[in-house]
């Protein structure tokens, strides 16, 4: 099968964005040495992709989930928004059902892990500019499991409508695990997720909520119904 390419045989104009500089600057030496993509910027954080789509006018951005300043979430929503013709890819550290659901709905076309080479990256780009969707064989595999899996005892709740503040479905759900009084470590064990992902889901939930600690979090899930 023949991979979509730029306009008129040109090669496939990029943005990279990535707020580890090694990392960043990786990518730009792998792909912008090949023959049919062309690297017009690299950024450090979200809000660089931005002004430099905005600048610039790529075909695609290959981008990671956490950065500084505007994250990967945020700046996929904004580009789907401003920049609809610009295909977003995301290249992340970060496999779980929630991380790839969240990016997925917020206008991510293709979703990569680190593990994938510069072929596999070369492709998805190319795809993803072509209108298709590439997804990592352990991200397809996941959401195959997520999507067959029946609902657990105990699982939180869903909520009637769109979850109030910007939270997502996840943090919804271990929102609702905070207020059983269940600890992080059980959370983790329960919903299969690491520690560390958890911890980064309830960070994000306390600057959605406005809440300080898991006391204020809890009064929150309780007057919004999400217990």
């Amino acid at each position: 099968m023949t991979v979509p390419s730029g306009e008129a045989g040109r090669p496939l104009r990029i943005v990279i964005a990535d707020d580890q500089a090694s990392v960043r600057e990786g990518l730009v030496l792998l792909l912008g040495g090949l023959p049919d993509i062309e690297v017009v910027g690299a950024a450090a954080d979200g809000q660089q992709a931005l002004d430099l789509v905005a600048a610039h006018e790529p075909d695609a951005i290959l981008l990671d989930l956490h950065m500084p300043v505007l994250d990967g979430l945020g700046a996929t929503r904004r580009l789907a928004a401003e920049h609809p013709g610009v295909a977003v890819v995301v290249l992340t550290t970060y496999a779980d059902d929630s991380s790839v659901m969240d990016a997925l709905h917020a206008g991510a076309r293709s979703y990569l892990t680190k593990d994938a080479d510069r072929a596999d990256i070369a492709r998805a780009l190319h795809a993803a500019a072509g209108g298709l969707t590439v997804l990592d064989p352990r991200v397809h595999a996941m959401l195959l499991q997520a999507a067959s899996a029946p609902a657990r005892p105990g699982d939180a709740p869903g909520v009637a409508g769109p979850p109030p503040d910007g939270l997502t479905q996840r943090e919804v759900e271990i929102l609702a695990l905070i207020a059983r009084g269940l600890t992080n470590p059980e959370i983790a064990a329960q919903l299969f997720l690491s520690n560390h992902t958890i911890k980064t889901h309830i960070n994000r939930i306390f600057a959605k909520t406005g809440s300080r600690d898991r006391a204020a979090a809890i009064g929150y899930a309780h007057r919004h119904h999400l217990t």
